[in-house]
């Protein structure tokens, strides 16, 4: 069949992209009687930058498992929306002087023109908004429900402050001691903030990640975040009156514990501040640590800083010993007591304390070299300069020092976790209203239920305040109303929810995303959730994650969604690079925008080569030439109309070869193998050309293969060569597992262990047939002459090892 026309990207995909509208292709049906698929991607903050070719990858990665779902009989959602709140969107506004619902009405249209040209198989009919007032009510009644139970409380905490955008930041909003967003200097501020108790939740947050199929170092991100930990609280006393409490999970190391470490705002200082020398040197440190987050001050690698304080020592409790007490800044009093003992001997971190400071250090495991380093493989050895200890395992140990220290009263065991409540509340306008009234008499008061939306008022000044305070603060008719309970004069809070909060809840308002009744229904909660696969970046598989199963599990157990985890499978995915190998940023030049390439290569070309660039869960480098080598194979695909035959069955020379690529590529594309399903078609198509020919059914299959990668080209060769209806309605092709096994096989074959030589035989063959073949070759049969053999190794189909003397 000669060619008709020639393969020019611009001409096909925006055909396709109207007639999948049209047809409306990949909206999700109403009918529950078939089996669901739900495929999620973390939905995009619209910025101002639109894409960039980081978002096609997992865009197209999820794309292509609910196209193959949908060919596979499933009843697919896979949703789009937009995460639109926050501090970037507010800041451009600023700077801008356009109002920040203007600039994200501008964003979202710009990146949903961006993502239709990608072909993406969204159900754009369910799209949602996080700054959607029908959207954000549902955000308002889940706080209502967190503040009716108890789980939303307001308190007065120090929290990282940017001095520029005058906002309280999450500890991930800290780089450097800097702000994220603006690089302004970022120091501890004491507010009243609200809190949501997640830490009500932090067993089942850990527990039930045995229940979901994550890739394991996600786990790990989880369980790390979280940081449970089993120990003892243990009194030290400082004077006769006064002592201050250590969290530690290594009871058994305290007799090697030889000086103390507080956080900088430990209220012990306070209390003996007239027995302490140089509070003015405590004061200066405590400024200096005020200046960093608390990400900054635990970080392993950085260099300890330290101040002894002058006029105050601790006890040890197990030797009755005087330890001089410091405080360093990478103590936290949010974790634990705000104290720990040092035990140099056998901790990393305290070892090089103590070398810095010229400090004891005093090995209570025997095993290590503890002058040359920390000895911390410890727990199968055993105690030394111990006392009572000495000769115990470090697990016996354990026990007996624990039960010895309740007994005489100085000792409690403890659970203790590194996850602090969250921080929910911001001092800024671009977010969620707090729907909270205070009322002298009452309280805080809920706004009535059938009040919400409460609707973020339209202001003229939108800049945050100098005195911290929201910018609703100064919307003076909005901000005072009338209490809801009693009736009298009340005061609307003005602090706004932080951009997490839109997307703690927003895969569950994608099951009925136009419900103005609930949330979304039960029918199809039951119906759709949990979320079958979700995949994300490395940088979001902790707090979003984790907030998102926290207010997933507070559903649950109110009786609203019937799942205690709200994903059953979580993946990410790498970045993909600058040519240079470094970070895609504005400032290094090296950002790609996708819209350009998609103009000059097509976007099949860019969805192939962002899939076949590399390990997808690995980061990998641009490259220019590897994207013109994928538009290449695609004018391949094209071409090999021009040896196409009228044959309606697979060519009988290549029907091993087609089932195995069937194989391959159905069980990579399971396992985001997507650079080697990719290559095994690049190989079926080499393997057409060198035949010579195709025939009809061959095509049909490569389409429907090629299609979930490459939709529009697949899409308008179907139309070409006059197919019925679409590939996007075929049916996903099934291999014969028998026409996937070669029919013959090389065997190898070994003399005492070495590489003699390779036999081929019929697959299956036994062994009486492959030693009479070995047996003919002449190399093999002249070096076992005149030897004796003592064995014969067989593994069939692959080894056959003769033992000689």
């Amino acid at each position: 069949m000669a060619m008709e026309k020639q393969y020019i990207p611009s001409d096909i995909e925006e055909k396709w992209h109207e007639i999948w509208e049209s047809n409306k292709a990949f909206e999700t049906t109403e009918d529950k009687t078939k089996p669901k698929f739900y495929a999620l991607i973390e939905f995009p903050y619209p910025s101002g930058q639109g894409l960039h070719v980081g978002h096609p990858r997992p865009y197209t990665a999820m794309d292509i498992v609910a196209r193959k779902r949908r060919l596979e009989g499933y009843n697919v959602l896979y949703p789009i929306g937009w995460d639109a709140f926050g501090l970037p969107t507010e800041n451009y506004a600023i700077k801008n002087k356009i109002h920040p619902a203007i600039v994200t009405e501008r964003n979202v249209a710009r990146y949903k023109e961006q993502v239709r040209s990608l072909g993406i198989s969204f159900d754009w009919s369910r799209e949602i908004n996080t700054t959607d007032p029908n959207y954000y009510k549902w955000t308002q009644w889940i706080f209502l429900k967190l503040f009716e139970k108890g789980l939303a409380y307001k308190k007065e905490i120090p929290i990282n402050w940017c001095t520029d955008c005058k906002v309280g930041l999450a500890n991930e909003e800290v780089v450097n001691g800097g702000c994220e967003r603006c690089g302004g200097e970022v120091v501890r501020k004491v507010k009243n903030q609200w809190m949501l108790k997640i830490t009500e939740y932090a067993e089942k947050l850990i527990k039930d990640l045995d229940l979901v199929d994550y890739i394991e170092r996600v786990k790990i991100q989880q369980k790390n975040w979280i940081g449970r930990s089993e120990g003892m609280e243990v009194d030290f006393s400082v004077t006769e009156d006064d002592g201050i409490k250590v969290y530690t999970t290594r009871p058994d190391t305290i007799f090697g514990a030889t000086y103390m470490v507080i956080a900088p705002d430990h209220p012990i200082i306070e209390k003996l501040q007239k027995n302490i020398r140089n509070m003015a040197e405590i004061e200066a440190y405590r400024e200096e640590a005020n200046k960093k987050s608390e990400f900054e001050r635990t970080e392993l690698v950085k260099e300890k800083t330290g101040l002894k304080v002058e006029g105050i020592e601790a006890t040890n409790p197990v030797t009755g010993e005087n330890i001089p007490v410091f405080v360093s800044d990478y103590v936290l009093m949010s974790y634990g007591t705000g104290a720990i003992m040092a035990v140099p001997a056998h901790d990393s971190r305290d070892w090089e304390f103590a070398n810095q400071f010229h400090l004891p250090i005093i090995e209570v495991i025997a095993g290590g070299n503890v002058k040359e380093e920390a000895f911390t493989d410890t727990e199968a050895d055993t105690m030394v300069n111990s006392g009572f200890l000495d000769g115990l395992s470090v697990s016996e140990a354990k026990l007996k020092i624990s039960s010895w220290l309740e007994e005489k009263g100085i000792g409690e065991r403890k659970v203790n976790f590194k996850l602090r409540d969250w921080v929910f509340s911001r001092q800024r306008y671009w977010g969620e209203p707090i729907p909270l009234i205070y009322c002298k008499e009452c309280g805080w008061v809920p706004v009535p239920e059938e009040e919400l939306p409460l609707l973020l008022p339209d202001v003229e000044s939108y800049e945050p305040t100098d005195n911290g305070e929201s910018p609703l603060a100064n919307v003076t008719d909005w901000v005072e109303t009338n209490c809801p309970k009693c009736g009298g004069k009340g005061r609307r809070e003005t602090d706004t929810m932080p951009q997490w909060a839109g997307s703690s809840w927003y895969f569950l308002r994608y099951a009925d995303p136009h419900n103005d009744k609930e949330l979304a229904s039960k029918e199809n909660l039951d119906y759709w959730t949990p979320i079958d696969w979700y995949n994300g970046g490395m940088e979001h598989t902790t707090l979003h994650l984790l907030y998102s199963r926290f207010w997933h599990k507070f559903l649950y157990d109110c009786g609203i969604v019937p799942t205690p985890e709200p994903y059953q499978k979580r993946t990410s995915h790498g970045m993909i690079m600058g040519e240079n190998n470094e970070k895609m940023s504005k400032s290094r030049g090296n950002v790609i925008n996708p819209d350009d390439l998609v103009n000059e290569y097509g976007a099949d070309t860019l969805r192939i080569y962002e899939m076949f660039i590399g390990d997808f869960e690995k980061s990998v480098p641009w490259s220019h030439n590897g994207l013109k080598g994928c538009r290449r194979f695609l004018d391949r695909v094209w071409k090999l109309q021009t040896i196409l035959t009228e044959d309606t069955e697979l060519s009988k020379k290549l029907e091993g070869n087609i089932h195995k690529t069937i194989k391959k590529v159905s069980e990579d594309f399971e396992q985001l193998k997507f650079n080697t399903a990719v290559a095994s078609m690049m190989s079926q198509v080499n393997d057409f050309y060198d035949l010579g020919s195709i025939t009809k059914e061959d095509f049909r299959i490569l389409l429907i293969l090629l299609n979930p990668v490459a939709p529009h080209i697949t899409e308008e060769l179907w139309q070409e060569l006059e197919f019925d209806g679409f590939v996007y309605k075929a049916q996903w092709p099934k291999w014969e597992e028998v026409k996937t096994i070669d029919e013959v096989v090389e065997i190898v074959v070994q003399i005492n262990g070495k590489l003699k030589g390779k036999v081929s035989l019929a697959r299956g063959a036994k062994k009486e047939d492959v030693k009479s073949k070995v047996m003919e070759e002449q190399s093999i049969s002249s070096a076992i002459a005149n030897k004796r053999i003592v064995k014969e190794i067989f593994v069939p189909d692959k080894i056959y090892n003769i033992v000689v003397k």
